[in-house]
This record gives structure tokens, sequence and C-alpha cells, in this order.
């Protein structure tokens, strides 16, 4: 019997587990999954919570409850990996042998890398909503908050969902407003970026948004510290920023146990394959998702084309096969701006975001690029389908793991 292992039980994880069980043959592989957690948390959820648009009890089941039949399931932290013995350590001091090991254990806000982040201001005036404590702090915030200046920031590049930061900005502009106060507050945004998307062009072509919601913005903010004493953030260049309420994207990392494996970059990524998904550790090591050092973004729908994309190079694998460059980066994202309306959009490592219809070509019924109130239904529909779809490792009709340029085009850049 061969043994199969899957480091982390998230969104990445748990797909993995359901695509490859129906897959592999039970009388030759071993699949077991690992991760310390009990809860399974609806991430994109964690943007909603704060404005009671969800509560907190619609985004958490069990993880077992996604475990298929025929998975073992430990519930233990993990110490290490060690590539050259094919183990897996566990705080408990068991291991876990392994012919195949695909890593997906996500990554997480780490507030302690920014000096003074997590000092006295910390879910008083300071908040995350990139954790359900964080949110769920912050919705408490809001709720009694009554005006003053309000900051969102991203401490640096890679995030989750890249676009959740600008979202929340659209979304507390139109919650203040609901609210009766937004006359009363003025909303910055700071981003280490040159500019309010992570793909220029889409930059560029949406700019107008923070312009209409008189949300100001600030670029290039790469910061050094926190002042908690006079509440205002400090860049490497000397420029501050003051605030009366700090909605913080703290840096994100990579698991521990990869930082002490001895595999991981500075932030604890997996160096993997951009195409193939398989890391640069060893052969028989994978990974998927906010695992990696990919130059995607840190999304449900990447992992999702990556799982379809990684289960077939898998089989290769064991096969003796060559594996296929197959995942190009692909991501679509729904991009909430206030008032029950969103955007769509879709792009690749190569392709900037386009316009057209999705994700039937020429039929749609969404548009790329436009707002809508219909891409907003998308964005919360997404919930069911993530539950009961994605977590289960079934393919969504339409919707193809690498990028798809029919009723599609690629905006003139000059417009």
């Amino acid at each position: 019997m061969k043994n199969l292992l899957i480091l982390g039980a998230g969104s990445a994880g748990t797909m993995m587990a359901n695509h490859l069980r129906r897959k592999l043959d039970k009388r030759e592989w071993k699949m077991t999954i690992v991760d310390e957690a009990t809860i399974h948390y609806y991430q994109p959820g964690f943007l909603f919570l704060p404005f009671g648009i969800y509560d907190e009890h619609e985004i958490q089941k069990s993880i077992s409850d996604f475990i298929p039949s025929g998975v073992e399931l430990i519930q233990e932290s993990i110490n290490k990996v060690d590539p050259e013995t094919n183990t897996v350590l566990l705080e408990n001091g068991t291991e876990l042998p392994y012919d195949i090991l695909i890593i997906a254990s996500g990554c997480k806000p780490a507030p302690e890398e920014t000096e003074g982040m997590k000092n006295g201001l910390w879910y008083k005036d300071v908040f995350d909503f990139y954790t359900f404590e964080g949110a769920r702090a912050l919705h408490d915030k809001l709720a009694e908050w009554e005006g003053g200046k309000l900051v969102v920031h991203i401490s640096e590049m890679p995030i989750k969902c890249p676009v959740a930061p600008l979202e929340f900005a659209f979304l507390a502009d139109d919650f203040l407003k609901h609210k009766g106060i937004r006359d009363k507050v003025e909303i910055v945004y700071v981003t280490p970026l040159g500019g309010a998307f992570t793909k220029p062009f889409a930059s560029k072509k949406l700019g107008y948004l923070l312009e209409e919601k008189d949300i100001h913005i600030v670029t290039d903010f790469y910061i050094e510290k926190l002042d908690n004493e006079n509440k205002k953030i400090v860049d490497y260049g000397g420029q501050e920023v003051d605030f009366d309420l700090l909605v913080t994207v703290p840096v994100n990392k990579g698991a521990e146990f990869i930082g002490r494996s001895g595999f991981g970059d500075e932030l604890n990524y997996v160096p993997t394959d951009r195409n193939t998904l398989q890391t640069k550790v060893k052969d028989n090591i994978f990974a998927i998702g906010d695992a990696t050092s990919l130059p995607a973004s840190k999304a449900g729908s990447v992992a999702h084309f990556e799982s379809e994309i990684l289960t077939d190079n898998i089989i290769r694998y064991i096969n003796g096969q060559e594996l296929e460059p197959g995942f190009d980066g692909h991501a679509n994202c729904f991009v909430e701006t206030g008032n029950h309306k969103a955007l769509l959009i879709d792009f690749n490592y190569d392709q900037e975001p386009v316009e057209g219809s999705f994700p039937i070509p020429g039929i749609g019924p969404m548009k790329l690029m436009e707002e809508s109130m219909l891409n907003h239904m998308g964005k919360l529909g997404f919930k069911w389908i993530y539950w009961n779809v994605l977590m289960k490792g079934r393919a969504i009709p339409f919707i193809h793991p690498q990028m798809q340029m029919a009723g599609k085009k690629i905006p003139d850049k000059e417009s």
C-alpha cells in the first residue's frame, strides 16, 4: 500500500482529497489529510461579516464534513517535512510516511511582522478582516463607530484575494452611507502598489470607482511601523498616514512548518513550478493554492483551477508520464463595489483582465469589467457553490481551468 499525504484541509487540500479519492485505486493508495483545525471557514465571507451581510454561522462548517469516505483525517499540528526520508513529523511526535506529498497549507496574516502592529491598539482601533476573529471584532467596532478617518491598508504583496481590501473600502463607503455618517468619515486607501488593482490596466480602467466614492488613495507606501501612540502608519521613506480607525491587511506568510522544513522562501511559500504545480523541492512533492510561490492570485478560484490541473499531473506522475504544464495562472474574481453591485474580472499570468461575456461565450449572462447587480448576485451565490460543488471536488459547468478567450476581447489600453 502506497501513501498519498495532503497537508492542509482548507479549500485546496479538501478539493484535492475529493478529486483524488475518485481517481486513485483504493486497494493501492492510502490517502491521509492533516490539519490541526476543526472548523472550515468560507474565507470570502470574512469580507461581509464586518458589515452584517453574513453572520458568523453562515461561513463555518466542520472540516470533517468535506473529507471523503476512505480518506483519513488527522487533526494535529505539523512540525516539519523531511524530503530526504519522505516523512512528515507531527508535533505530537508521530511520523507519517508518504510516497506523494501535496502541500496545501495556505497562508495567513502575520501582524507580528510589522513593528507595533499588534501592540496596544490591536482589535481596538486597528483590525484585520482576513481572520474570523478579526472580522468579527471589526463588526462590533463598526456598529458603534461614529466617524473619523478610516484607513484601509495593505502591508505588502502577496496577500490572499488581492482585491478584497479594495472591496472592503467600497463596502465601507456603502455601509457608512446607510448608517448616515458617510459625511463624517474620510476614507483613505493605502497600498504598496502603484495603483488600486494588482493589474495596471485594471487600475487605469477602474480608477473612477475611487473617485466617485470619494476614496483617496496613497500608493507606493511600504509600511515600516505602526505608531500606536500617535495613531499613524509610517513607511520606510518617512511618509505618514494618520488614522482614527485602521483596517489593515498584515504581511501574509505560509505555514511555519515550511520554514522549519528548510525549503520555503523568506515568507514560507513553497517554490513551485508555475505550470505543473510540482515543487522544486523534490519530484514527489507538489503544492497548491496559497501555499505556493506562484505569481498567481491567492484566491479560491485559482485553487479550484489548480486542483484540476494537479489531479491530472498526480495521475501522470504515478503512471511515469511527463507532467502537463497546464496551469496558466487563471483567476476570475468578483469585486464588490457597493450599492448591490459588483465587477467580474478574468485574467491569467500573461493576460490582464478582459472585457466580454462570462461564463458562456457571447451569452454570459455576466459581463466582465462592468458593474452590475447580476455580478453582485453571483458573488453572494458563490457561497452555495463553494460548499456544495467546489469543496466536493465537482466541476462547474462552462468554467475551464485555463483561461478561455471566446466571447472576450482585450480592451483598448488607450481608452
